[in-house]
C-alpha cells in the first residue's frame, strides 16, 4: 500500500500492516506534553489508575506556559501540583519561569520533536509539530496520563485531504495567511479527525517556522494533524536544534488521499479572520474599516523570531496609534534573547509597546492582555472565539505579524503596504 505521510509515520509506530483509513491501531509515542493547565488534570487520572512511574522520564515534558508567571493564587496552586507531579517522576523535561516558554515553540527549540515522531500532547495545538513532518495531535487529559503511563495509545487512521500550494507570494503574506486560506476553504470541522498533508512549490520554498505556523492551526480545520514533508530544511533545523539521526520523510508517490485542494497562492493578499470562527476569513482590504483597541503579536502561532522580525520592520521609527494597546510577547526566552540582540526589542518599546515574558498571555484568556466589553483586538493568535481573549462582548480579529503590526500604527485593521 501507497501510504501518505499520517500513514507513514504512524506505521513506523505500530505492528500492525497499516491497509486502510479508518484502521484502529495501537502506536508507541516519541513523547507525551501537558502544560500548566492540563498536567494536574493528567496527573490526578495518572494516580487514579494506579500508575507510579511513567513510561520514560525523558519522553515526558511538561511546560508551565498558560498563566505563568503566575497570574493569582489558582493558577500557583496549578503549577505547584505539575511542579511536584515532575519531580515525584523525576522528568528530565520539566520548564517554568526563565526556562520555560510558549510550549509549541519551546519544544522544536530544545531539539525535543522532529520527523517521524509521534507526538501526543495535553493541547490541541500540539500539532504544531507537523511543520517537522511529526505526527503530532491533541488529547485530552486523561489520555494523555495512559499515555504516560504506558508509553502508547490507540488512534483511527486518519484520511489525508492534500493541500498544495502554487504561485508565489505577495508581498506580506506569510505561513498565516496561507493557513487561513487553507481554513476558509476547508471549514472549521471540515477536516475533522483528518489529516491535512501540505505541499507544492510555495511550502517547498516556505521556511520551517511558516510550516510550523500552519500545521500550529490544522486544529482549527478540526485536523487530527497538519503534516510537512521533511525536507532538507527540516533535516537543517533539526540539526541546529540539537537532533541527530533524522533523514528525509515524504508521502510516497500514488498514495490515497480523500481530497485534494490547489490553492493558488498569487491570488492572496494577507488574510484577516474576523469574529468569532477561524473560518470566517476574509482578505485584509475587506476588513479595513475595523477599529482597533488592542494588537497582541505572539504565541505559539506567531511568535518565533521571523515574526518578531517581520512586524519589527514595520513598525521601526514609528510609534502606535495612542488608542491601541501593543503587545508584543515572544515565545520562548531564546526568541526573546535573539530579539533583545538584533534590537528588536527597542523597535517594539520605541514604538509604545509592552515587551512581556515568554507567555501564552492573553492569548486563551488568561493575564497581560485581557479585553473588556466592546473591545476589539487584532492578534496573530490561532482562535477568535466569542470571549477568547476575555469579555464576552469583545471581538478578536486573526492575522499575521505584518497586518498587526501595521494595524497598531493605523489604529484599526490595515494592509501593511499602506504604512
Amino acid at each position: 500500500m501507497k501510504h501518505t505521510l499520517a500513514q507513514k509515520i504512524l506505521q513506523r509506530h505500530t505492528g500492525d500492516a497499516i491497509t486502510a483509513d479508518g484502521q484502529i491501531v495501537v502506536c508507541r509515542v516519541s513523547l507525551v506534553l501537558a502544560n500548566d493547565i492540563t498536567a494536574p488534570l493528567a496527573a490526578k487520572s495518572f494516580y487514579a489508575m494506579g500508575a507510579t512511574t511513567v513510561f520514560d522520564k525523558d519522553k515526558v515534558v511538561l511546560v508551565s506556559d498558560h498563566f505563568t508567571p503566575n497570574k493569582d493564587i489558582a493558577s500557583a496552586e496549578q503549577v505547584k501540583v505539575v511542579r511536584e507531579f515532575a519531580r515525584k517522576m523525576g522528568l528530565t523535561h520539566y520548564y517554568e519561569g526563565g526556562a520555560a516558554g510558549v510550549e509549541h515553540a519551546l519544544l522544536p527549540e530544545l531539539g525535543l520533536v522532529g520527523p517521524g515522531d509521534i507526538v501526543v500532547g495535553a493541547d490541541s495545538h500540539t500539532c504544531t509539530y507537523g511543520g517537522l513532518c511529526a505526527f503530532a495531535t491533541g488529547m485530552g487529559s486523561t489520555d494523555a496520563a495512559a499515555a504516560m503511563a504506558l508509553g502508547e495509545t490507540w488512534f483511527k487512521v486518519p484520511p489525508t485531504i492534500r493541500v498544495d500550494i502554487i504561485g508565489k507570494l505577495a508581498p506580506f503574506v506569510g505561513g498565516k495567511d496561507l493557513i487561513l486560506a487553507v481554513i476558509g476553504q476547508v471549514g472549521v470541522a471540515g477536516a475533522r479527525y483528518k489529516a491535512l498533508e501540505f505541499g507544492g512549490e510555495v511550502i517547498d520554498a516556505l521556511s520551517v517556522e511558516g510550516r510550523m505556523t500552519m500545521a500550529n492551526m490544522a486544529i482549527e480545520a478540526g485536523g487530527k494533524a497538519g503534516l510537512f514533508a521533511a525536507d532538507e530544511k527540516t533535516l537543517a533545523y533539526c540539526r541546529e536544534h540539537g537532533r541527530t539521526g533524522d533523514s528525509a520523510l515524504v508521502p510516497d508517490v500514488g498514495a490515497h488521499y480523500e481530497r485534494r485542494l490547489t490553492i493558488d497562492a498569487g491570488s492572496l493578499s494577507p488574510q484577516v479572520a474576523c469574529p468569532h470562527l477561524p473560518d470566517n476569513v476574509r482578505p485584509v482590504e475587506e476588513c479595513e474599516d475595523v477599529k482597533i483597541d488592542q494588537a497582541v503579536i505572539g504565541s505559539c502561532t506567531n511568535g518565533r523570531i521571523e515574526d518578531l522580525r517581520v512586524a519589527a520592520a514595520i513598525l521601526k521609527g514609528k510609534k502606535a496609534d495612542k488608542n491601541v494597546r501593543l503587545i508584543v510577547l515572544p515565545a520562548t526566552p531564546g526568541i526573546w534573547k535573539q530579539a533583545l540582540k538584533e534590537g528588536l526589542l527597542e523597535i517594539f518599546m520605541d514604538a509604545g509597546a509592552v515587551v512581556g515574558p515568554a507567555t501564552c498571555g492573553p492569548c486563551l484568556g488568561g493575564h497581560m492582555g485581557i479585553l473588556a466589553g466592546g473591545e476589539v483586538a487584532v492578534a496573530t493568535t490561532n482562535r477568535n472565539f466569542k470571549g477568547r481573549m476575555g469579555s464576552l462582548d469583545s471581538q478578536v480579529y486573526l492575522a499575521g505579524p505584518a497586518v498587526a503590526a501595521a494595524s497598531a500604527l493605523a489604529g484599526h485593521i490595515i494592509h501593511p503596504a499602506k504604512v
